[in-house]
């Protein structure tokens, strides 16, 4: 028996069903004895409940009850540490960074600047302006890789 089934027979015994939808519910008692069976414990259940219904008394009003719980559950909620301050050194930092890399990016691209490769795998960076040249070698060139079977490879 399904769930929705289950509720409509609580309804039934509750008398909150329409007329129409409580004579369906009556002639589903008379065929199914599963039903008969839950309605029964059902009804015993309520019953059995029946004595224990006496209203409660609160001292207070209901507002003032639900006033002091709620106050409660604030006392005893964790309060969130205040998020600390950056250190003027790491805000500094996160405005040098890429201003770094935009300076290098300019410098790169200044005229009297080249940058060439050469065969053998080095790589020549001229700046007429600062009179400088960087040179980045790589080795074993790739020529020589190829030409040079001695050389240990780690497969």
């Amino acid at each position: 028996m399904d769930f929705d089934a289950q509720l409509k027979l609580q309804a039934y015994l509750d008398g909150e069903l329409p007329e129409a939808e409580a004579r369906e519910v009556a002639n589903w008692l008379a065929r199914d004895r599963e039903a008969v069976a839950l309605h029964t414990e059902l009804r015993n259940t309520r019953e059995a409940l029946a004595g224990f219904e006496v209203g409660a008394e609160m001292p207070e009003s209901r507002e003032f009850f639900w006033s002091k719980i709620e106050r409660e559950i604030r006392r005893l909620e964790p309060s969130k540490p205040a998020p600390s301050p950056v250190p003027w050194l790491a805000r500094l930092r996160r405005l040098l960074v890429p201003a770094a890399g935009l300076a290098l990016l300019l410098v790169a691209g200044l005229p009297g600047s080249e940058m060439e490769t050469a065969d053998s795998g080095a790589f020549v960076y001229h700046d007429d302006a600062a009179g400088a040249t960087l040179v980045w070698l790589s080795y074993p060139a790739e020529s020589e890789v190829a030409n040079n079977t001695d050389l240990d490879t780690i497969d």
